[in-house]
């Protein structure tokens, strides 16, 4: 039996030995890897933030961790991230393939999509035809204000009371996002929304989560009935409901006059008939899902984080409220062109989306060849993650970088200024589609909600907790708010 044992010891002291993990030439250095695991042992995968930030200190703004025998350059602060995806970004705009998140969208869709002709063909069609509905202007915020009215209605109920935000803004980006794609909205608490918002945020926190890690580092799992296998069930669920609501809408439709972005999808399948091109039904629900995953998730997270911030400042939410009451009096409603007078809200709004760093990996990105990044050698279809959450939070760059201030935002003369490093929407080419959209949903949905309502933590809800939960994105631990009518509402 011993000697058994010693058998199997020396075995496994060879294969350490023989596949020794050997970085390329002039490959940026970081934490010695072990065979088949490679520095997994050395990740928090709950959340590897901590360890990134201790990697970055030992060896500097780009380094490179492995996941089992695949290598990942992390690129951390400001100076990194930019000269990758801004300065250099035709080379690091690819998309990894083999990972969990690649191969559950199966190569359609347009946030995982590589950096080739389907995807720049898509990403045009979606900024142009979100424009043409209304992006960053008149039409969209009337669909954003009147998806307001229904939030005022719900909180009106709960005066007196106290509620869990949660659902509640994950309902309403969903709305506005639903109205954009399809024309529609649903009531709160419809079953369909609620799935779907349930599978989103599961999709999400599985994907850059520890399964999603052990997906990427360990191929032979794959087969087995483990938890990323929910991602993917979850994934064509989401395009199975859409597909379903495209085959309802095609009957009301009249053919070239687009009343939302799906009828401008068929119309241009009409136009291309069986061309070739990657633009087809399969395609469509994909698109659908990942245009609803990133205008949903992101912005209702953010919210989440802004009223956590502000029930517990509510000394910022006070000044908030006076600078509203005095650009809105006597308006009956806010407009987006207000935030240009209200330079401390809109100072918040960004604090809010600095502090939650709600996307802190971005997407993952790979090189689209050989290239250099600060001095090191990057091969071609080298696995990148640039570190958001590092740029959000860099010393040097805030005059704030490790608390909640809106003086982050606001120069010595009280007037709003945005600095270079704020980039939670990412930067370059592959940045949000939806930015001008959740810019325009957050200021108008909270000034909407602090001119009518006062929030407040409760009493009996112990100390407040702002650790997140980590995942693709970063979201708030739920909580409970409080809700009185303000006396200038009543």
């Amino acid at each position: 039996m011993l000697g058994s044992l010693f058998l199997v010891w020396g075995f496994i002291c060879l294969i350490f030995l023989f596949i020794r993990i050997q970085r390329p030439k002039n490959f940026p250095p970081g934490p010695r890897p072990v065979p088949i695991f490679g520095n997994l042992f050395q990740l928090n995968i709950t959340n590897p933030l901590k360890d990134f930030e201790r990697f970055a200190e030992q060896y500097g703004n780009v380094y490179s961790v492995y996941f089992g025998g695949r290598p990942v350059v992390i690129l951390t602060g400001f100076k990194a991230v930019k000269e990758a995806l801004v300065t250099k970004a035709a080379d690091f705009s690819g998309r990894p393939k083999n990972v969990l998140i690649s191969d559950v969208t199966k190569g359609k869709g347009i946030v995982f999509l590589d950096y080739n002709s389907m995807w720049k063909e898509h990403r045009r069609f979606a900024l142009t035809t979100l424009r043409n509905f209304g992006m960053g202007k008149q039409s969209m915020e009337e669909r954003i204000l009147g998806e307001t009215e229904h939030l005022v209605e719900c909180l009106e109920k709960r005066v007196g009371g106290t509620m869990d935000p949660q659902t509640f803004f994950h309902n309403a980006t969903s709305n506005i996002i639903y109205l954009v794609l399809f024309g529609t909205r649903y009531n709160y608490g419809d079953e369909t929304l609620n799935m779907y918002v349930k599978r989103i945020t599961e999709l999400a926190k599985i994907a850059n989560g520890p399964w999603g890690m052990i997906y990427d580092t360990f191929p032979m799992l794959r087969g087995l009935p483990l938890p990323f296998k929910k991602a993917e069930e979850n994934y064509e669920t989401l395009a199975k409901i859409s597909a379903n609501v495209v085959n309802k809408y095609k009957p009301s439709r009249v053919q070239g006059e687009p009343e939302n972005f799906v009828g401008c999808y068929l119309d241009e399948l009409d136009k291309r008939g069986n061309d070739g091109s990657s633009f087809n039904e399969a395609q469509l629900a994909r698109y659908i899902v990942d245009l609803h995953a990133a205008g949903t998730e992101t912005t209702s997270n953010t919210l989440l984080t802004a009223f956590l911030y502000l029930i517990t400042h509510p000394d910022i939410q006070e000044k908030c409220q006076r600078e509203i009451d005095e650009v809105l009096e006597g308006k009956a409603h806010v407009s987006f062109e207000d935030r240009q007078k209200m330079p401390y809200v809109q100072a918040v709004m960004h604090e809010s989306q600095r502090i939650g760093s709600t996307v802190p990996l971005s997407v993952p990105h790979c090189t689209t060849s050989d290239t250099e990044l600060m001095g090191y050698t990057i091969p071609k279809d080298t696995f990148i993650l640039p570190n958001l959450y590092s740029v959000l939070n860099e010393e040097g760059q805030w005059k704030f970088p490790h608390e909640f201030n809106p003086a982050n935002f606001l120069n010595e003369k009280g007037q709003f200024e945005k600095p270079e490093a704020f980039m939670p929407f990412s930067a370059g080419p592959r940045t949000c589609l939806g930015e001008s959209l959740a810019r325009m949903e957050l200021f108008l949905i909270s000034v909407t909600l602090l001119r009518r309502f006062q929030f407040f933590w409760p009493e009996d809800a112990g100390e407040p907790d702002f650790t997140p939960v980590y995942g693709i994105t970063l979201t708030p631990k739920p909580y409970r708010m409080g809700i009185r009518l303000r006396q200038s509402a009543k």
